[in-house]
């Protein structure tokens, strides 16, 4: 609770109240062997839910995967990702470039996870999404929040770990992941490092970023759709300040009588797949949603040389 409530307020003293506690051998654990088993089956039926494109189909927006997918390159350097994505403003996804990551392998065993973070508090999003009514915030652990991944039954009790700097809070996570070399073009000045973690069905709504955005798919898979940041307009983003980066159009259930503008506009998207990174310039709009148990890092990144705007 200190390291998310209290900033760097003695973070250096409840760091190493933690290694301590850390490092105290975990008695007891014989009995949940069968409860660990039976959570690890869990564990990996959600990471490979939805692999067929058809059932994918059911659960994604109308008109998903039938128009302009987004580019697909392996493992580019950095001066063709600036000259030929970062200069011009265009998505792109970068398969190959994190498999050395530790996180791509240690991240797939539940017991790694909640040895290093299950008795943390973390903060999660409850809901739909954040536009929505219902939608609210909770501290509970990491532990209590695997439990919520398994019934995900109700949208209105989906939780999801989201845009969280859970890397700052868990150093030993950190450890297991690497800032891509893409996140230094054009001088690149970091901005922050996000978690996005939980169940399939979790949805980001249709909204736009100000930053250069490189999100890398660790575990499982996640469909996103981008429209260019010259259509704004069309997307009938929110009028109050708070929500002005979000579309008011909910792809899940359009309204088309309200926004009318919105319903044949061109767009772009893709299926992240395991290992995957995407390039999202800035202020393009994107909406995801996760197909099986998903998680996602995001660098934000600031650049001194700003592109010329080929979108």
């Amino acid at each position: 609770m200190g390291l998310i409530m209290g900033g760097n307020l003695l973070r250096a003293d409840l760091e190493a109240a933690l290694a301590r506690i850390s490092a105290e051998p975990c008695g007891g654990r014989e009995e949940g062997a069968v409860a660990l088993d039976e959570e690890d089956r869990r564990w990996r039926e959600g990471l490979n839910r939805n692999r067929d494109i058809d059932d994918a189909l059911k659960i994604l927006p109308a008109k998903s995967l039938s128009s302009k997918n987004v580019e697909r390159r392996s493992h580019i350097s950095l001066e063709e990702f600036i000259c030929n994505y970062f200069l011009r403003e265009s998505p792109v996804i970068i398969s190959g470039a994190i498999d050395h990551w530790p996180a791509r392998t240690k991240w797939k065993d539940i017991k790694y996870l909640k040895k290093i973070a299950g008795d943390r508090t973390v903060p999660v999003e409850v809901g739909k999404h954040y536009v929505c009514s219902e939608w609210k915030q909770e501290l509970i652990t990491f532990s209590q929040f695997l439990e919520r991944m398994w019934s995900t039954g109700c949208p209105s009790n989906l939780t999801y770990l989201a845009q969280h700097p859970l890397f700052e809070q868990i150093k030993e996570l950190s450890e297991d992941l690497m800032v891509p070399d893409y996140c230094y073009a054009g001088g690149g000045e970091s901005q922050s490092l996000n978690a996005w973690f939980g169940p399939h069905g979790t949805v980001t709504p249709l909204h736009h970023d100000p930053h250069h955005n490189i999100l890398a798919q660790v575990l499982g898979r996640k469909y996103i759709r981008l429209y260019p940041a010259s259509i704004s307009e069309d997307l009938y983003p929110h009028t109050e300040t708070m929500l002005s980066n979000t579309s008011q159009v909910d792809l899940d259930n359009m309204n088309l009588k309200e926004f009318p503008r919105a319903e044949n506009l061109e767009f772009m998207d893709c299926i992240l797949e395991e290992g995957d990174l995407l390039y999202i310039p800035p202020k393009w709009w994107h909406y995801v949603r996760s197909l099986s148990t998903s998680f996602s890092v995001s660098f934000w990144w600031r650049a001194a040389v700003q592109p010329s705007g080929g979108s």
